[in-house]
């Protein structure tokens, strides 16, 4: 959610315009901003990936996600 917001205020977009440019329904998204998704799959970070330009490469890397712990079910 933060990684998403970060880089939607780095390109001046909008959720809802990040939504349109990711071809997903404006609902969807904003149900990952909320945390109401806690298990978004690859295939959707995929599609906001495209619609902000950015790789999934890019994406991942930052520190947000480097020290994140590895949960256990």
């Amino acid at each position: 959610m933060l990684r998403i917001r970060g880089l939607c205020k780095d390109k001046n977009m909008k959720i809802s315009q990040l939504a349109y440019a990711a071809g997903m329904p404006p609902s969807t998204l904003k149900n990952i901003m909320k945390g109401n998704s806690k298990n978004t799959g690859i295939v959707t970070i995929k599609m906001i990936c495209d619609g902000l330009e950015v790789s999934l490469d890019d994406f991942f890397h930052c520190g947000l996600f480097r020290d994140l712990e590895q949960e256990i079910d």
